[in-house]
């Protein structure tokens, strides 16, 4: 018998989306669902990094082998609430969807972990080995939370890992990695009628990206499961009025790897790049400020089996199993493990994640937590 009914379960994923835990205030999420766990004699942490921000970390059952679950507690911001069409931070139910900010990225997932823990727990459940909630702050920029985690050893005697970032009826089992970088260039201000006593630093910055763009989507670089290598200036700015040579301008630029093209090895086209403008006088150069190499894990794996199986029940449309582009905190919690490591990305949700009107099949929620319920179980 459940302990939780549909109607409990949308009330605490009701509650978590309330929470306006945007680039920050995930220790209120970590309190609400210690009080939650504390309830069903369930034990928790709350891992406090600095300020508002901690993780939290609860576990169920004993003993090996250790099953890690994990979802992340912050969102990224609701843009402008006119746009949307119900308070993003009121969840909202319409023909069957739910509504709210962070809805499929990633609360409903974390939500459905931790229900799933509570079943488990109030069924006697696991009988062996233990199902250990790690729950982060600081996914949505860098992965913070995670790499605290990771070298608090919490990962150290983990057997396999269950990510609940939003898949739907599909299964993740590796990722891109991500860079992000700042590139600045300085060059030398003079009125724009006489820039020979000057030197430009935005055209130098566009010669760099234009450069960048050729070299990282070029079609014949090698590429497997993952896909291409994706290179994209998102940022830029510079100068100070229209009658000025500038003397300053900046870049950010997200660099989505493959492991056919590593980190390393943008890292050092870029430098080859830049070194080629500075010899010509230009000062560039680049910060790069997140470094998430790509999670590459075979897809042959005793979770993507199981779970295949057990999702066939809930979708006629076919399972697909593959990479995903985002980088979820897989790309901290991984680290060290083998390749043939158990390991998936398997959540509710679909691609409405950062966009307006986010939303989520409500069926779809119910559907993954009696998945996880089985699913916990059998890997154990």
């Amino acid at each position: 018998m459940k302990i939780i009914t549909e109607s409990q379960a949308l009330e605490i994923l009701k509650n978590l989306i309330a929470i306006k835990s945007v680039n920050d205030k995930e220790k209120d999420v970590a309190t609400y669902l210690q009080e939650l766990l504390a309830k069903y004699d369930i034990k928790s942490d709350i891992k406090t990094i600095r300020g508002d921000r901690a993780n939290l970390v609860a576990e169920i059952g004993s003993g090996s082998p250790v099953l890690g679950v994990s979802g992340h507690m912050d969102v990224v911001e609701a843009g402008n609430p006119e746009d949307w069409n119900s308070d993003p931070f009121e969840m909202t139910e319409r023909n069957g969807q739910l509504f709210g900010r962070g809805i499929t990225d990633m609360k409903a997932g974390l939500a459905a972990l931790v229900i799933t823990m509570i079943e488990l727990h109030n069924e006697g459940l696991p009988k062996q080995g233990t199902i250990r909630l790690i729950a982060t702050m600081g996914e949505e920029v860098g992965e913070e939370g995670s790499s605290y985690l990771l070298d608090e050893g919490y990962m150290e005697d983990v057997d396999g890992l269950v990510i609940a970032e939003p898949s739907g009826y599909n299964i993740g089992y590796a990722e891109k990695g991500s860079m992000d970088i700042k590139f600045v260039s300085k060059g030398k201000a003079s009125h724009s009628s006489m820039p020979e006593n000057g030197y430009n630093a935005i055209d130098a910055l566009m010669n760099l990206l234009i450069d960048a763009n050729a070299a990282f989507r070029d079609k014949n670089i090698k590429q497997d499961a993952m896909g291409s290598l994706i290179f994209n200036t998102t940022l830029i700015k510079g100068g100070t009025q229209v009658n000025s040579i500038p003397d300053y301008a900046e870049a950010d630029a997200n660099v989505r790897t493959i492991p056919e093209y590593s980190n390393q090895r943008v890292i050092t086209e870029l430098n080859t790049l830049m070194e080629k403008y500075n010899q010509q006088g230009a000062g560039l150069g680049m910060d790069i400020y997140m470094n998430e190499e790509p999670v590459s894990m075979q897809a042959d794996n005793t979770l993507v089996d199981l779970t295949k199986e057990l999702m066939s029940k809930y979708t006629t449309d076919e399972i697909t199993i593959s990479p995903i582009s985002p980088v979820t905190d897989a790309s901290n919690l991984v680290k060290g493990k083998p390749i043939d490591f158990p390991f998936i990305i398997s959540g509710p949700g679909n691609d409405t994640p950062h966009q307006v009107n986010e939303s989520l099949d409500k069926q779809m929620f119910f559907d993954f937590i009696e998945l996880y319920k089985k699913l916990f179980v059998e890997f154990l």
